[in-house]
């Protein structure tokens, strides 16, 4: 009698986290920003000292979290058109396959309140993860994308943009603070269970009432 195997599934486990932002104090707790606002709660919550590094060209920390997994941290300092090049050296560095790097940036198709996490994915007009898509060559990274809503009206591209580059308000604030919170668990549970199993768990989660 012939048993037959079933195929272990691979658990995609993020070893490189990256939050997309722009450099400079007048970027700081913009919506646009909020990839870095992520990476700061992390680094805070795991006691992880990130500091300049020029040969990845962005802000870097290596350490281990709560609970003993070894994690690098990572915000690009090459403003948020040119983010891979800043990814594509840590990769390249270490030889990290691109599925273990877990990206966190803002949407603004996603209501507030809410995060969502996937596998893979297109950029979806957002310039950061085109940068990153370009200069990892493939779609197929995992990335958590937090909801900053949109404004109730836009009558062009420049709305957009004072938008994304606006911050929240202090009703906002109190949302996102949840939000980054939720962020931390669920980017946890990836290092433990796998990003799958945080997807099933977080990505149905709601702050507000938002129809979809």
């Amino acid at each position: 009698m012939v048993m037959e195997v079933t195929p272990t599934k691979t658990l995609i486990v993020p070893q490189l986290i990256v939050g997309l932002g722009n450099p400079e104090n007048k970027y700081e707790q913009t919506r646009h920003n909020i990839g870095f606002e992520a990476i700061d709660a992390l680094a805070k919550a795991w006691r992880i000292p990130i500091s300049e590094n020029r040969k990845f060209k962005g802000k870097f920390g290596e350490g281990v979290t709560s609970s003993g997994e070894k994690i690098r941290l990572l915000k690009p300092l090459t403003y948020m058109n040119l983010s891979g090049q800043a990814i594509r050296a840590v990769v390249d560095w270490y030889k990290l396959p691109p599925t273990s790097v877990l990206v966190i940036y803002d949407d603004m198709d996603l209501p507030l309140g809410r995060l969502r996490l996937r596998l893979s994915g297109s950029a979806g007009g957002h310039n950061g993860m085109k940068s990153t898509i370009s200069h990892l060559g493939t779609q197929n990274f995992p990335r958590l994308r937090i909801g900053i809503g949109k404004p109730k009206s836009i009558a062009g591209t420049g709305e957009t943009v004072s938008y994304v580059l606006g911050k929240f308000s202090s009703t906002e604030m109190q949302v996102m603070e949840q939000v980054l919170k939720w962020t931390g668990e669920a980017i946890d549970l990836s290092l433990h269970q796998g990003v799958e199993k945080a997807m099933s768990l977080y990505n149905n989660r709601s702050l507000v009432d938002n129809p979809e």
